[in-house]
């Protein structure tokens, strides 16, 4: 560790550097386990330490008060947790970098007396996302000097679950036992605004490319990280014609029928005492902001919890969580003309 920073510093950068080391280590150690679960203990971990390097670099010290006091645990000051460090370094920014923790906070609570590992494909964009935006602000913070890419060549593994097996372990997480874990994740993201569900500081959305090189040696690196919003359009036609490449989509856990608009309509009517058609539904799509407009350049942005883009048809397709939610707004007269801009008619 590069000395000339005051120890409390040093300490703590250190601490980042082996909890996040150890954070890859147990997600990419192979066998069958819960590995977001361990992965988000050692993570926060490494985000709380680095807070506590950058308050201490501050000459800002980063304990519990209580009555003007410092707080006291066992004879030692009771630092903040990751959660209080969010509050105290960003204030009122709520951007997609806190987001990112503040989800994975949430999570690690709602987990840890759970055995889940047919959680880990649906998480993984929001588990990789937290990692690089840990490098990248312990290198802003600290210099290139600090930088975790000397021991960290490969971060985490990618799934390479086809959709099939992607749906059969989202059916077991439909189970009762799994059903408050899923319930936080999707009403997480359901509660994101659309700039930051497709932020790739809050959760990392990849196109992977293999390198090829004549020899190993010549090679700089196994594979390449190409962003999926910093592409440009002919960047991505190109490299969907690739068979070689993944591009991960997140896919609703629970909610796993999806509906046709006209579909939506009938179901909603089923229940709710106001009218609704096809018209109001276009409007509440564009007033919640769940997918883009008809045209748009890149049709699959949606918020994957109440809408996705069936590629082979053209069209979208909603879940049963965007039934539940229409379904309690339009019953609501002064909600459903604050969407519509009219009066609801009753039935």
């Amino acid at each position: 560790m590069p000395r000339g920073l005051p120890k409390p510093v040093r300490d703590n950068i250190e601490k980042c550097h082996l909890a996040a080391i150890a954070a890859v280590e147990v997600y990419n150690r192979p066998g069958k386990r819960f590995r977001t679960a361990q992965y988000l203990v050692m993570i926060i971990i490494s985000w709380t330490a680095l807070f506590h390097a950058i308050f201490y670099r501050k000459k800002i010290k980063p304990w519990y008060k209580k009555n003007g006091r410092f707080v006291k645990l066992e004879g030692e000051p009771k630092h903040w947790e990751l959660g209080e460090c969010l509050i105290q370094y960003y204030g009122g920014d709520n951007n997609s970098i806190r987001k990112n923790l503040e989800f994975l906070i949430g999570l690690r609570n709602k987990i840890e007396h759970r055995h889940l590992p047919e959680l880990d494909p649906s998480l993984y964009g929001e588990c990789q996302a937290a990692l690089i935006n840990l490098e990248e602000l312990l290198v802003d913070t600290f210099g290139e000097k600090y930088a975790l890419v000397d021991e960290l060549a490969v971060s985490l593994q990618f799934s390479r679950m086809i959709p099939s097996e992607k749906k059969r372990a989202a059916k077991v997480l439909a189970a009762k036992e799994a059903k408050t874990v899923t319930d936080y994740v999707e009403n997480f993201r359901g509660r994101l605004p659309s700039a930051v569900l497709n932020s790739m500081k809050y959760s990392f959305n990849v196109f992977l490319v293999p390198q090829v090189a004549n020899r190993v040696s010549t090679a700089d690196a196994a594979v390449t990280f190409i962003k999926v919003d910093e592409a440009s359009d002919e960047e991505l036609k190109r490299l969907e014609k690739l068979n070689v490449l993944i591009k991960e989509k997140k896919i609703p856990i629970a909610n796993l029928d999806l509906y046709k608009p006209s579909q939506v309509v009938e179901k909603i009517n089923d229940k709710c005492p106001n009218i609704v058609n096809l018209n109001v539904h276009a409007e509440c799509w564009h007033h919640f902001g769940v997918r883009p407009p008809a045209g748009d350049k890149k049709p699959d942005i949606c918020k994957p919890e109440y809408c996705v883009y069936d590629e082979a048809h053209r069209d979208y397709l909603y879940t049963d969580a965007w039934v539940r939610k229409l379904t309690t707004a339009l019953s609501s007269d002064d909600t459903f003309k604050e969407i519509t801009g009219r009066k609801p008619k009753r039935r």
